[in-house]
């Protein structure tokens, strides 16, 4: 974020190729910081265990709130 803020509003006229990280635009760094934030939730996911059991009930019981009916309408 900081790289599009300084780019786009603290210094424009520094928004040349030449002055890109890598050779990234402040437009295109949103794809790697996408890339990246995949890979840490990967990462994340891969080195932590499920949810206790009475955690995955809570979000099952917030999913179907008590006294709902069946679908109507669809």
């Amino acid at each position: 974020l900081a790289y599009i803020i300084y780019f786009k509003f603290v210094d424009p006229a520094a928004n040349v190729p030449d002055n890109w990280l890598f050779g990234i635009s402040p437009e295109g760094i949103g794809t790697v910081g996408m890339v990246i934030n995949f890979i840490v939730a990967l990462i994340v996911h891969k080195m932590t265990g499920d949810a206790p059991q009475a955690t995955q009930d809570l979000v099952e019981s917030i999913r179907y709130p008590r006294g709902s009916g069946a679908a109507t309408h669809h």
